[in-house]
């Protein structure tokens, strides 16, 4: 028995130190993720609200969320979730080599640092060419509303790796680390594709089954 207990304290001791290392390898990615995208959304939310027009930047920048919640979504869905046969072309080359192996791989192992949080690489070329395109309008519009989409970006990332990693009290926190580890089951990944919301799984019925929300929730979220 004293052998069982020994090994049983080891391993709890050998699990708890690895994630602590992954963490650390995770949080190292999302440093240069967050500085970027959040030093870039306070410059254009300071000039849109220098606009005169700061009630109106205000509400474009709020925005941001529910476009991001949205996009954050399909993306999880249909390009985490997809595969992508290595076409002749640049774009399915691309989605083969850089997309497949990133979200399959950390559904494999989710305490993987390496591929819990995207690195600023990631969404770089999509942003260059987006940020540019978004000043043909006023600043107090599109330029602030995907200001306020890639600090809700960086928001995403941060819970996502504090989902995996932490154990906060928060309702909210202990609600959407339940509904995304649940998405990391066998059963689970083909549903419950918001990471920060459930609210697009209800709009596009990828909602749990009502029978696995009062297990996961004990029908506190109906």
């Amino acid at each position: 028995m004293a052998d069982t207990a020994t090994t049983a304290q080891w391993t709890e001791a050998s699990f708890a130190t690895y994630k602590a290392e992954q963490a650390r390898i995770s949080r190292r990615r999302l440093y240069p993720v967050t500085a970027f995208y959040s030093t870039y959304a306070t410059l254009v939310l300071g000039l849109a609200l220098s606009t005169g027009r700061p009630l109106g930047a205000l509400g474009a920048y709020v925005t941001g969320l529910p476009v991001w919640t949205l996009v954050e979504y399909l993306f999880h869905r249909y390009v985490l979730h997809g595969r992508f046969p290595a076409h002749d072309s640049v774009i399915g080359r691309y989605l083969h080599d850089r997309v497949d192996p990133l979200h399959w791989e950390h559904h494999e192992r989710p305490f993987d640092g390496l591929h819990i949080s995207g690195q600023l690489s990631d969404l770089l070329p999509l942003f260059a060419v987006a940020a540019p395109l978004s000043f043909v309008f006023p600043v107090d519009t599109a330029p602030v509303l995907l200001a306020g989409v890639v600090q809700c970006y960086v928001l995403e990332e941060w819970i996502h790796h504090s989902v995996h990693f932490y154990a906060f009290k928060h309702r909210y926190f202990r609600y959407i680390q339940k509904f995304h580890r649940y998405h990391h089951s066998q059963t689970g990944m083909e549903q419950g594709f918001g990471l920060t919301s459930g609210l697009w799984d209800v709009v596009f019925r990828t909602r749990y089954p009502s029978s696995i929300r009062r297990a996961l929730f004990r029908k506190s979220t109906g």
